[in-house]
């Protein structure tokens, strides 16, 4: 048996389907189900990506398109190929049951696009429109879990820590037990304003492999954050064995964008994004609203002594985020090296200098390393990548 790397990001979103019109509201119009697998095929170098819209009917018919006359292929393991890239269904459901504190976000993700269409037949009397991203579900996120399973699935919170619809940022007081069935979770997405050691501060959390994805709302948002997996082919069950670390397979890395990063790294005032200790009165503009940071509710949370053995998480961001890097730089690095993974992982600091100047060659390696500069985000709003 022979293992290889793959990189995957699971969380992207559908703007449109194949009639034009809306599955997430806020996704941008390019963001179509075909978009989505050549831009990570073609220009990202993503081997395995997570749509988690998939439970839209004309989603579904789009996919059968590209099944009966675009090259696509269903596997025997599960996801079905298109290119170099392999497709997972996935759906982001909202839960706010009698236990939820507040509103949770949790992906659900399904090996094959017939057991997809029956879940979409289970969730269509449930939701008040099917046809819609992120829809609020009418059950217990418990009955969620069971379906899932009944289905061979895959369940996995959605990033856990962002402040609005998130399990600990208010959907739970204290434990994500208050809400869901422990023994039912098959891994844990961290969100953009947290990172490894911060969750880990968090000992219920101990026992779960962790995930960092883009929660992609545009093209070129795929790929912002994304893992490593070693595994013997991207597919569904080799996916789901790299969660559990099966046989071998099992997450490499974790490359994510610097917590700081995150719109909501730090507590600041609801009204004029400034710094503020939760609980206070801004000093600049007045207001006793604020909006509490990851940060600081990691710290709340916090309770673990021992803290287990995790892959490295290594600090990085997407090209385009780089100062002075824009379009036609970005284009001509993708017709010289291939695709952004290429570029980010293997191109040598000498071959990126022919093409981009000596600065942004250096930042370029500096971010395979782990090593970039940040200001800090919250509020809302991203931090910001600065040069060496």
């Amino acid at each position: 048996m022979v293992f290889n790397s793959y990189f995957a990001d699971l969380h992207i979103h559908i703007g449109r389907d194949m009639f034009d019109k809306p599955v997430k509201i806020t996704g941008a119009k390019s963001l179509t189900l075909s978009n989505i697998l050549l831009e990570a095929s073609r220009n990202k170098g993503m081997d395995l990506v997570g749509v988690i819209d998939s439970h839209v009917p004309a989603v579904q018919m789009e996919l059968r398109e590209l099944l009966t006359n675009q090259g696509a292929r269903e596997l025997a393991n599960g996801g079905i190929q298109y290119e170099r890239t392999t497709l997972i269904l996935g759906s982001e459901i909202e839960v706010y049951d009698s236990l939820c504190q507040g509103p949770i976000h949790v992906l659900c993700f399904l090996p094959d696009l017939k057991s997809m269409e029956e879940f979409t037949q289970w969730l269509k009397r449930r939701v008040t429109n099917i046809h819609l991203s992120s829809q609020r579900y009418y059950g217990t996120a418990r009955q969620l879990q069971y379906k899932v399973k009944e289905l061979s699935g895959l369940f996995i919170p959605a990033h856990v820590f962002t402040p609005f619809k998130s399990v600990y940022g208010k959907g739970v007081k204290r434990s994500l037990t208050e809400v869901l069935d422990p023994a039912l979770i098959d891994a844990i997405e961290l969100g953009l304003s947290a990172d490894t050691a911060m969750a880990d501060q968090i000992s219920e959390l101990h026992r779960y492999t962790f995930l960092t994805n883009s929660d992609a709302h545009s093209l070129a948002k795929i790929g912002r954050e994304y893992q490593k997996i070693h595994m013997e082919m991207p597919s569904f069950q080799e996916l789901k064995s790299a969660l559990h670390n099966l046989e071998g397979r099992k997450i490499e890395a974790n490359y994510g964008m610097n917590p700081l990063l995150g719109k909501y790294h730090k507590t600041v005032c609801a009204e004029c994004f400034q710094p503020v200790k939760a609980g206070d009165t801004c000093r600049k503009c007045s207001s006793n609203k604020w909006v509490k940071g990851v940060a600081d509710r990691i710290n709340e949370l916090a309770d673990a002594n021992v803290f287990p053995s995790r892959p490295p998480y290594i600090y990085q961001v997407p090209l385009e985020y780089l100062p002075t890097l824009g379009p036609k730089t970005l284009e001509k690095l993708l017709n010289v090296f291939g695709t952004e993974m290429d570029i980010l992982h293997h191109t040598t600091e000498k071959a990126l200098k022919e093409v981009v100047s000596e600065k942004l060659a250096k930042a370029i390696v500096s971010m395979r390393e782990g090593r970039i500069r940040v200001v800090a985000g919250g509020g809302g709003k991203y931090g910001k990548v600065e040069l060496p």
